[in-house]
């Protein structure tokens, strides 16, 4: 990786995965993730907090109901505070598991929103009371099949860190045995059009790296999957990280665009123009 010898690079990346205090396990408002976007030499911030859901389910670690207005409010207290410095645009990180489809859909149409990021969290209480038995294969069956049902629900834009669940098996986890599993879940995610993230906060993890593998990129690469990135920035310093190291494992598998999403469009974006905005290069 080389730094480019040359004028100011024009910011093109958004993060496009943040949260807020709401969430119960963030830190910084909106506009301190503005202002550390505007740092990195990002062009905007997608801010994406935990939603709410119904039944007080997992609220240790989201938003109330009725803090909703309340968290597009402070988006657009940022958005009004960085006009013409940084793009602030409101999204969502939504929980998906069998039967939550219908508060959902209904939250989704409540205020115009960017990017919604689907999400299916294996290590909530409320989830492993449903799903796991004490058969922590059959769990991470399951936990695939449930990202494969969110994609055909049509409800989100991108599957967030989708390999989450291996960070809870420890030894159980054995990629060439739920390879399979996997498989056949992209082969669904693939036939819906919907993109899946790469999540640079997975370094910090159980299991220290990104979510997914590089060799899980290489088989969405195969089914032509577009490709999100996002830091799942919980404080407002780590916008933007990892996002160099992120660009060359996708150069790497073989991608050659990422893609972020506005108004819930999907829009692409060349990898190399992408480390052209970031002062970067790799070589050929």
């Amino acid at each position: 990786m080389r730094l480019l010898g040359c004028a100011l690079p024009t910011p093109i990346l958004y993060e496009s995965h943040s949260h807020t205090p709401l969430c119960q396990h963030a830190q910084g408002r909106p506009v301190d993730y503005a202002e550390a976007a505007e740092a990195a030499g990002f062009k905007g911030v997608i801010i994406t907090c935990h939603c709410p859901l119904p039944d007080n389910h997992s609220d240790w670690v989201r938003m109330r109901p009725d803090e909703y207005e309340l968290y597009h409010d402070m988006i657009t207290e940022a958005k009004e505070q960085f006009a013409g410095r940084v793009d602030v645009r409101a999204g969502l990180e939504s929980d998906f598991f069998p039967g939550v489809e219908p508060w959902l859909e209904e939250l989704h149409e409540r205020v115009p929103l960017n990017h919604v990021l689907g999400s299916v969290h294996p290590q909530l209480p409320e989830y492993q009371d449903t799903y796991y038995n004490g058969d922590g294969f059959a769990f991470q069956r399951t936990y695939f099949e449930h990202l494969a049902l969110a994609a055909e629900t049509g409800l989100f834009d991108t599957i967030a860190h989708p390999d989450l669940v291996k960070n809870l098996a420890g030894s159980e986890w054995s990629f060439a045995s739920i390879q399979p599993h996997i498989a056949e879940a992209l082969d669904r995610i693939a036939a819906t059009g919907v993109a899946m993230e790469l999540n640079t906060s997975g370094r910090y993890k159980a299991i220290p790296e990104m979510n997914p593998s590089a060799t899980m990129l290489g088989m969405m690469l195969e089914r032509d999957i577009p490709v999100v990135i996002g830091a799942d920035a919980h404080v407002p310093h780590r916008v933007g990280e990892g996002y160099a190291d992120a660009l060359e494992t996708l150069r790497r598998v073989g991608y050659r665009e990422i893609n972020i999403f506005l108004n819930r469009q999907r829009q692409p974006i060349a990898i190399d123009d992408a480390l052209v905005s970031l002062g970067l290069t790799f070589p050929s």
